[in-house]
């Protein structure tokens, strides 16, 4: 199972509807069974799914403490992916969470604010050796600070391809427990939220198997000394 920790200092910039897109994305592109994870003292993420009719993605209930050997139990229960959305601050409770993430995406308006708050998030994943990106929501569209933005961003990590635009559909589907790719799975909103967990995918299968080409190195390296 991989896990995927929505961060970001800054509140507001739609980390708990991205988890619950992104969840779905996933199941609709067939890399399920997924899992939401709620670790936001606020809880929307749970309220949303509350309101769900649709049985998936699961929903499993976690305290910290108790989150390493949740993600274990999932895992073994046979879940693909896991998605941990977060609270819209830098504590060691969200230091903990980013350590076991596998990917930290990291939501950002294209805003000054936001550009600015981007610093200590990045070294939370940093720290923890965990490997990030950036994706830009609540975009205008054909804004030039949406541009600025990305390429701010891209001086310190990968961001996605796919910006999430300014958009009421986004606000409205969470309102009763779907998303966009449920009420308008043809629209612009949700080609966007397709296009997005292409790209979270990719990342995760090439750290995958960056690692795997690690190790295999290591274990040549060794042999050669033993030999």
């Amino acid at each position: 199972m991989k896990t995927i920790v929505l961060a970001s200092q800054k509140g507001g910039a739609g980390k708990t509807t991205i988890t619950a897109h992104l969840a779905i994305a996933a199941e609709k592109a067939g890399d399920s069974p997924c899992v939401l994870i709620d670790t936001d003292p606020q809880a929307s993420l749970a309220a949303w799914w509350n309101g769900r009719e649709a049985e998936s993605p699961a929903f499993a209930s976690a305290t910290l403490k108790e989150l390493p050997a949740k993600l274990k139990a999932l895992e073994n229960a046979g879940y693909a992916f896991a998605f941990i959305d977060t609270p819209p601050a830098i504590t060691e409770s969200i230091r903990a969470v980013v350590a076991l993430a596998d990917f930290v995406l990291i939501p950002t308006r294209p805003s000054p604010h936001d550009l600015r708050a981007i610093g200590r998030t990045v070294e939370l994943a940093t720290e923890a050796a965990r490997p990030f990106g950036f994706v830009v929501t609540q975009a205008k569209p054909n804004s030039r600070l949406t541009v600025q933005a990305m390429a701010v961003l891209s001086a310190h990590g990968i961001v996605a391809p796919a910006i999430i635009h300014d958009r009421v559909d986004y606000a409205a589907s969470m309102i009763d427990g779907r998303t966009v790719l449920e009420v308008d799975p043809r629209g612009r909103s949700a080609a966007e939220i397709a296009e997005l967990w292409i790209f979270v995918k990719a990342r995760i299968e090439e750290n995958n198997k960056a690692r795997k080409n690690e190790k295999t190195k290591a274990r040549k390296e060794e042999g050669k000394k033993n030999g």
